[in-house]
């Protein structure tokens, strides 16, 4: 059985679930006659712009090792966001280029312009001595401690 929209003349709008040869209920309000009128579209659920470029697999391992079935459901996501972007331009995540994705970048790829983190660096270094060549404490290349003293 079918759910219909109806109205009645007092204004009352409702649904009933009703056979397809059931007559007309009655409104519920006031128990007037009521008619059928055109159903209002149903939405549910969030819209998912899905992954943008930057949150796509950068790695052979990020693909299931090349996985055909996997990297074709890749390729039409990827091909549905560049649609989607190319609409609407707010949508567009990092756009430079991604110039290191393995080893320490594995999670968070270095992108074209940003710091290169070289040997003896962690993540979280900022460059930040001072002019006499210490830094603010734990004495291996950045300001922060890690619960030890020197």
């Amino acid at each position: 059985m079918p759910i219909y929209d109806y109205r009645c003349g007092c204004g009352v709008r409702f649904e009933r679930l009703v056979a397809l040869d059931a007559p007309t209920p009655p409104c519920p309000q006031c128990g007037g006659e009521a008619r059928k009128v055109p159903s209002r579209p149903a939405l549910h659920g969030t819209a998912d712009p899905g992954p943008s470029k930057e949150y796509m697999p950068q790695t052979w391992k990020g693909t299931h090792r090349g996985n055909r079935e996997y990297v074709t459901g890749l390729q039409r996501q990827w091909e549905k966001r560049e649609r989607l972007e190319a609409k609407h331009p707010e949508l567009r995540g990092d756009t430079r280029p991604v110039a290191a994705h393995e080893g320490r970048y594995e999670q968070a790829p270095l992108r074209a312009g940003e710091p290169y983190l070289g040997p003896g660096s962690s993540s979280g270094s900022s460059g930040s001595s001072d002019s006499s060549g210490s830094s603010g404490g734990s004495g291996h290349g950045h300001g922060h401690g890690h619960g030890h003293s020197h």
